[in-house]
């Protein structure tokens, strides 16, 4: 379907649009602006919780599309039992043992502590690693898989989750956009290289003190390794495999820029708004239509759709009126996605 990259330049080219679409930033990612005018002021879609007539415009929405987007956030994985650190309460919930020492997810989740004190870094981000090993994607994962490989639409994932769940799910690696990098890899915390490679460390952890009693090493200096994650004040973060899926995902979008596309926006809320900012400003720019899944803050203007649940609550919902054919859905059998490798 697309064509192979040809040169530096173009390859340059495409990493540059992908993330001016995805969250206007300055270097790789390194500062996030938030949106903060949402489209021409028009009626608002008010959240619906058991609007049936909602689901039933979602489900045409979705029926209609030339093309998915699942942009995904924290909220996408509640379900499954993870925890999405929704304010300060909200973590500290999650990591009781950080609470006595006043340290909040902002300032945990920051380099920094890899230098200073990287068995609490590694403590932190082992416990988190075990957690999205041992967890398992709940079904609307595979809802919108089925929908994905089962009808005659093409799709791509962009998320800012770094627990790895769409490909455990068994989306297409291809067809996958992490925002914020992966767990699952690791770099050099210095870095001493450009080297990024997949994380299959154990790092246990002491749940007394919630510090790791062992930590990766970079194979090339032997020094402390860390997540190839985007952090807060995050300038070591190496972006090349994130770059790699973002050229990916904007020749998917140069490709099916004039058929329709809906856009599943699912648990993205605005603390930090790289998805939301992503889903609203591809909206803005093509024929998409944005389905806004989550338990709060889902308001969102017209023609888009707001479903104030959770999300496997709403794909569920969806799912069961596109099976029960009421609106004439035609099943059929395509691969999610067909793209040549960069």
């Amino acid at each position: 379907m697309f064509s192979k990259l040809r040169g530096n330049n173009r390859g340059q080219s495409l990493i540059l649009a992908a993330r001016n679409l995805l969250c206007s930033v300055t270097g790789p990612c390194r500062f996030i602006k938030i949106l903060k005018n949402r489209y021409v002021r028009t009626e608002k879609t008010m959240p619906s919780i058991g609007n049936q007539g909602v689901y039933e415009d979602a489900a045409k929405i979705i029926r209609s599309a030339g093309a998915i987007i699942i942009a995904a956030g924290a909220g996408m994985g509640v379900d499954s039992g993870l925890p999405d650190f929704r304010g300060v309460d909200g973590f500290w919930r999650a990591y009781p043992s950080y609470q006595p020492l006043g340290i909040r997810f902002e300032e945990l989740a920051n380099p920094r502590h890899f230098h200073d004190d990287p068995t609490l870094a590694w403590g932190f981000y082992g416990h988190r690693l075990s957690l999205y090993r041992q967890t398992s994607p709940h079904r609307g994962f595979a809802i919108l898989l089925a929908w994905a490989t089962q009808r005659n639409v093409e799709c791509f994932v962009v998320t800012s989750n770094v627990d790895g769940h769409f490909q455990k799910a068994g989306f297409p690696r291809d067809g996958i956009h992490e925002v914020h990098g992966s767990i699952h890899h690791l770099q050099c915390l210095e870095p001493c290289s450009s080297q990024i490679w997949p994380n299959e460390e154990d790092v246990p952890v002491d749940p007394e003190t919630m510090r790791a009693t062992r930590m990766p090493r970079c194979p090339r200096c032997g020094g402390i390794a860390r997540p190839n994650i985007l952090m807060f004040g995050d300038w070591a973060w190496l972006s090349a495999r994130s770059d790699r899926q973002s050229v990916r995902l904007a020749h998917f979008l140069d490709g099916h820029r004039s058929i329709s596309q809906a856009i599943l926006e699912i648990g993205a809320g605005t603390a930090v708004a790289t998805i939301r900012y992503f889903s609203e400003r591809l909206a803005a720019s093509s024929r998409a239509r944005i389905i806004r899944i989550n338990p709060r803050e889902s308001e969102i203007e017209r023609p888009h759709l707001a479903l104030s649940t959770s999300a496997l609550n709403a794909l569920e919902k969806i799912d069961a009126l596109l099976r029960a054919g009421s609106l004439g859905l035609v099943w059929g059998i395509r691969p999610c996605l067909t793209v040549v490798r960069p």
